[in-house]
């Protein structure tokens, strides 16, 4: 009788961790969820290196960072909130649209509109310039031919 409720215990725990496995496996995130947070996010101590892509070891701590705020239940919100809140915005793939960072998304197309303008003024300036000099050098050549055609007149009228 011990024996075989030593044995059922021992299949009973043994049951309970196999499935105490299977439930861990499922919420622990996989490389592919971290990686699409992390892709995101810019290494605060390389300049420029996607998180996703950082070879270093703190960029390898981060992305468990990452991994056991998604196993929590955080969204990528709240984690790019996270690491925005402890480094700096500098570690965002694009600036935040609020306060001073909001002229980021408006400075740049100010500045094409404005080229935009002056061209399209420039452009109408120098085709009026080239009219203009092109009508000079059309008078220009009328007077030098009437001046030719003149003289070859009296040229005429002398040897008839």
């Amino acid at each position: 009788m011990k024996r075989i409720l030593g044995s059922t215990v021992l299949s009973l725990v043994i049951s309970a961790l196999i499935i105490a496995t299977v439930f861990a496996q499922d919420s622990i995130p996989s490389d592919d969820e971290v990686n699409a947070i992390a892709k995101n996010l810019f290494c605060p101590v390389c300049p420029n290196t996607p998180l996703d892509m950082c070879p270093t070891l703190a960029c390898k701590a981060w992305r468990e960072d990452i991994r056991n705020m998604l196993a929590e239940g955080k969204s990528e919100a709240q984690i790019r909130q996270s690491f925005m809140d402890y480094y700096g915005p500098r570690v965002l793939s694009e600036p935040p649209r609020t306060g001073f960072y909001w002229l980021t998304y408006a400075v740049p197309p100010i500045i094409i509109a404005a080229a935009a303008f002056m061209l399209f003024r420039a452009l109408k300036t120098w085709k009026r310039s080239s009219l203009m000099e092109a009508d000079l050098d059309e008078d220009d050549a009328l007077t030098s031919d009437d001046e030719y055609i003149t003289r070859m007149e009296e040229e005429l009228k002398k040897r008839n």
